[in-house]
């Protein structure tokens, strides 16, 4: 079971008494000029996976949750939560896998909402290599962005599918992974994701095949999260509710108008290419929402857990505690005192 984390209520109790009260509207200060600055520093260049965060700050729903919201763009995959854990921002998105291995470095940060919740990262290749099943790699070469759980990925899919691993040569290709594909330097990669990096190809009429690692033996884990750490938590419930309930409008509001949420990162964000973001806005739709009637956020503890069990079994994390507590749903909607 997840730890219980206190938290800090008076001052919503003090409110509801005032309110209770008689307390006269006009006393209260207008949402918008008392909303708190709050930092969030994106995974990414933002792209379509954040696109209920701009479609929460185009109708103002971050506002109406007293969040005034200020996006960062990391200078490097790895930012994100070494600027966190160093107080540069207060919350960051990353992915469940980089949390628990900075967990497992002694970094006290902790997962609070479900941003994406399944994996995107895939195994592409375009259509002429006919790359269809794990089963078809053998023989082949497949590069990787050289982050060392991709290895233990390519380890368990071929385990999978009974595939020597001596028999499938591995290279890192940097984030020239498309590039490398097209110009035949590798079979396939392992490390784009089905949601971008296959509708670019697809777009381009290179027929990809694509082949989800969760599909291939990987437990299933959550690609995005939103990050803060411990302290910060703990300090700032209120805010953090705020932002996760605004923002799960946000994507609500995506999912029952798409094309609303594509015009809004678009407009926040003209440099992007319009037809592969309205692509992939649709595409990861279904990624957004848990299942079982989950709220928006919604993380499952046993998917956590079997996640956390299988880095440890791969070396990818010295303490299998590292898993413990990562995670918790106590700000989303109905949860949490």
């Amino acid at each position: 079971m997840r730890r219980t984390i206190v938290l800090v209520v008076g001052a919503v109790v003090a409110a509801s008494l005032l309110t209770a009260c008689g307390e006269k509207r006009d006393q209260i200060q207008p949402i918008a000029a008392r909303a708190q600055k709050l930092t969030l520093m994106l995974d990414a260049s933002p792209n379509a996976d954040h696109v209920g965060i701009y479609e929460a700050m185009a109708k103002g729903y971050l506002e109406d949750a007293g969040v005034n919201l200020q996006l960062e763009t990391p200078p490097s995959p790895n930012a994100p939560l070494s600027l966190l854990e160093d107080g540069k921002v207060d919350v960051a998105i990353s992915s469940e896998p980089q949390l628990i291995i900075a967990r497992d470095q002694k970094q006290t940060v902790l997962s609070f909402a479900a941003l994406v919740q399944r994996p995107l990262t895939s195994v592409i290749s375009i259509g002429s290599r006919h790359i269809t099943k794990i089963s078809q790699l053998r023989g082949k070469t497949v590069g990787t962005t050289g982050i060392p759980f991709q290895t233990a990925f390519l380890d368990t899919m071929l385990d999978h599918s009974d595939v020597p691993r001596s028999s499938v040569k591995q290279v890192d290709v940097g984030t020239n992974l498309v590039p490398s594909m097209l110009s035949g330097q590798v079979d396939a990669t392992l490390g784009g994701y089905w949601n971008y990096q296959a509708i670019e190809l697809r777009q381009a009429r290179k027929k990809p095949n694509v082949i989800p690692v969760s599909a291939g033996g990987v437990p299933s884990y959550e690609e995005l999260v939103l990050v803060t750490t411990e302290k910060y938590f703990e300090n700032h419930v209120t805010l953090l509710r705020g932002l996760v309930q605004a923002l799960g409008r946000g994507y609500a509001a995506v999912r029952a108008d798409p094309q609303q949420g594509i015009d809004a990162l678009d407009a926040a964000n003209p440099s992007l290419d319009p037809t592969l973001q309205a692509a992939a806005v649709r595409a990861t739709l279904p990624a957004f929402f848990p299942g079982d009637d989950k709220s928006w956020g919604w993380q499952f503890s046993n998917q956590w857990n079997a996640y956390g069990k299988w880095m440890y079994d791969h070396h990818l994390i010295a303490h299998l505690a590292a898993r413990d507590y990562a995670s918790t749903n106590q700000l989303l909607a109905g949860q949490g005192p």
